[in-house]
């Protein structure tokens, strides 16, 4: 059972050791977003931490980020399961659906400010990349509704602050927000819409997973949390909002009222143009007492967003391949830390049941997945450790016959930079499947066997020579020697 609100989550960080407060005052226009570029640009994933930035210079409330996603272990501790964990975690959750439960009070309503009350300047909103972000920007999850079937939807969609009671959303083409948002626009109607501020960790995880439209995020939160969200009525809309958040900003958008959206730093590592994006009309910011102001933070990757999409959805991806799909030889998945919902390399490890399976294997992924690499490797190779899946690429991997360029890829130019043409427009993109696994026996490893090697590791004790963990690319190589 994760942990059922953000504080509580945030106080078992800090008891590991996983969580910083920063004690001096900062400034949200530009010092945590360029603090939190330090974190990711220059210490291992292993090394970083969440920040609690207490003294936000303008506002009463503090300020944590990143958390969920500063690295693989506080996203572990979210789910609180061990690191090698996680995929099998979610996705098990993947397979189960737990409906929330309404109440009838909630936390994040203890303070209500609606109409000429509200005022967006009293929360600590961070400029993400100063000096290049157009101004500061809410990064959380965002809840819209379907009009006609009354199944909302939780996604993540950068925001815009306008001015004290105006953002501008980057419901993006396409995407199930601004789907869902036309379903009201289209009858002339006003779309309603809320952000969650400092939701539990396993809402804000469902939030970032592919799921197929009109499946709701929350009933898969509820089963990653391991009992239902508590939600409850929001105060100004006919939305169901989690009643643990920290705080709720709820809007509306109207037929045909746009605003430009951008620059903002984009998750491949670049700017982003200015954009027509749906203007919202705030009409309540609700919150708990002394509430905790929470952002992800993005733009060059690795960050707390590429982190959190990554380990998610390497977990949805393996349910889509083994129950969608009915590719049962598939055994894991993994997601370079890099996706923002776009490129980045997934290694899939399987069992090929017949010639060219992992080849087809690695097709299906490329062609239903907005994934650039993909990459396929057999079960016994730890495709999360770089070393065991080069030695996979240099053994089995014969580029001219276990390559597959898929080309004709449409991707708009501000998403993939490699599509930017030279005289500043842009060309399709392409896709790479590469097929790393066995062809043909390759005969034994060059390895004593597995009895020899532990009787080698018990004179190692012996000998006083330093201890060491045992990765597990050498226990699956010792199994097979």
């Amino acid at each position: 059972m994760t942990h059922r609100s953000l504080r509580e989550f945030l106080a078992a960080l800090e008891k590991q050791g996983l969580l910083r407060r920063i004690s001096k005052p900062v400034d949200r226009l530009w010092e945590p977003g360029a603090m939190v570029k330090w974190l990711y640009q220059a210490m291992p994933d292993e090394a970083r931490f969440a920040m609690w930035f207490e003294n936000v210079t303008g506002s009463s409330i503090p300020l944590v980020t990143p958390a969920l996603g500063a690295s693989t272990a506080t996203f572990a501790a979210a789910l609180r399961v061990a690191p090698e964990r996680i995929g099998e975690t979610i996705y098990k959750a993947c397979l189960e659906s737990v409906a929330p439960r309404t109440v009838d009070s909630a936390p994040c309503q203890e303070e209500v400010h609606a109409g000429a009350a509200v005022n967006l300047s009293l929360l600590p909103i961070p400029v993400w990349t100063p000096g290049k972000d157009k101004g500061p920007y809410v990064t959380t999850s965002v809840i819209t509704k379907n009009c006609d079937s009354g199944v909302q939807n939780t996604g993540v969609y950068r925001t815009l602050v306008r001015d004290d009671r105006t953002l501008v959303c980057n419901l993006s083409p396409r995407r199930q927000g601004q789907l869902n948002a036309l379903t009201w626009n289209s009858k002339g109607k006003p779309a309603p819409i809320a952000w969650v501020i400092g939701a539990p960790p396993a809402y804000q995880i469902a939030a970032v997973a592919n799921l197929p439209y009109g499946k709701p995020e929350v009933e898969l939160a509820g089963a990653l949390q391991g009992s239902p969200i508590d939600v409850v009525r929001a105060k100004t809309q006919d939305l169901l909002v989690p009643a643990e958040a920290e705080i709720i900003i709820e809007g509306e958008v109207h037929p045909g009222e746009i605003g430009e959206e951008g620059p903002f730093g984009e998750f491949a590592g670049y700017m982003g143009p200015l954009n027509p994006r749906p203007l919202v009309r705030v009409t309540a910011i609700t919150h708990r007492r002394n509430p905790i102001y929470y952002g992800l933070t993005s733009q060059m990757p690795p960050s707390e967003s590429t982190v959190v999409q990554s380990l998610t959805n390497a977990a949805v991806l393996l349910k889509l391949l083994r129950h969608d799909l009915g590719e049962l030889g598939a055994a894991d998945a993994y997601i370079d830390l890099t996706f923002g919902g776009l490129l980045a390399h997934v290694i899939i490890a399987a069992k090929p049941r017949y010639p060219g399976h992992g080849k087809k294997i690695g097709r299906m992924v490329a062609e239903v997945t907005p994934f650039k690499r993909v990459t396929v490797v057999d079960e016994d190779v730890d495709i999360r450790d770089p070393l065991h899946v080069d030695w996979a690429l240099n053994s089995h991997y014969n580029p001219a016959r276990d390559t597959v360029l898929i080309d004709d890829v449409f991707v708009s130019v501000h998403m993939d930079p490699s599509v930017r043409t030279e005289k500043g427009g842009s060309a399709m993109g392409s896709k790479i499947v590469v097929d790393a696994t066995t062809k043909a026996d390759p005969g034994p490893f060059s390895l004593p066997s597995k009895d020899i090697m532990d009787r080698a590791l018990a004179s190692w004790r012996e000998a006083g020579l330093p201890e060491f963990t045992v990765p597990k690319r050498a226990k699956l190589r010792f199994d097979r020697a």
